[in-house]
């Protein structure tokens, strides 16, 4: 085991202390937060095919999901209002679920080969609006519900942190096959014990949904 530190002696607990440590915040990144979608907000969103959605339940409990679809999935009704079909996925309704208990959402759009991010936050409601299902269907195939919001805000973000990690960049890519398939962390984590035969079993089960459910 690690020597335990006492962070607690360093802990930062209110924003006085906190800014203390930075320089004043620049007029431009305060001045730049937009609470409608002009012209470049939407351009952004229509480029996107990944989002990470930030969500909360009502005891405060966050967290963040992954949604991508063919490039500008995601609808722009209105300088205000944005749609997001929730297409098939493990079930567990985590995201949906939260934006039921709370509706305050915060979003990152990503446009592969860019450094700079679009933040939206705003408050979410669910709906399964015929027409609009049916206006959000791949393949013939319609989303079961899909997430309206209203925004509060909407900003680009500078490109420090793709920058920092290089994750476009061809030379940083992994291989994937240096970790165990998603299925073998799974049933490590569960305690399930499997042979060889029944694991690749297992993998090749689980590639077979991915390409039968997508939508």
């Amino acid at each position: 085991m690690g020597v335990e530190r006492p962070f607690s002696n360093y802990a930062i607990v209110d924003e006085a202390a906190l800014r203390d440590l930075f320089p004043p915040t620049h007029e431009l990144a305060v001045q730049k937060v937009q609470c409608t979608l002009d012209e470049h907000s939407r351009m952004f969103i229509s480029r996107s095919p990944l989002i990470f959605l930030g969500t909360q339940d009502d005891h405060g409990k966050a967290d963040v999901s992954p949604r991508g679809d063919p490039v500008g999935f995601v609808q722009v009704l209105d300088e205000q209002t944005l749609v997001i079909p929730d297409r098939p996925g493990n079930n567990r309704l985590d995201s949906l679920s939260n934006i039921i208990a709370n509706p305050s959402v915060g979003i990152l759009f990503v446009v592969p080969g860019f450094d700079d991010t679009l933040r939206v936050s705003g408050q979410a409601h669910l709906t399964n609006d015929p027409e609009l299902m049916t206006s959000m269907s791949v393949n013939g195939r319609e989303p079961r519900i899909a997430i309206i919001v209203k925004i509060d805000s909407v900003f680009i973000h500078c490109a420090k942190a793709f920058r920092r990690s290089k994750a476009w960049h061809v030379d940083q890519f992994q291989d994937r096959k240096e970790m165990p398939s998603l299925m073998k962390i799974i049933l490590d984590q569960t305690g399930a014990p499997v042979d060889a035969g029944a694991q690749q079993e297992l993998d090749d089960n689980l590639e077979e949904e991915y390409r039968r459910s997508m939508y």
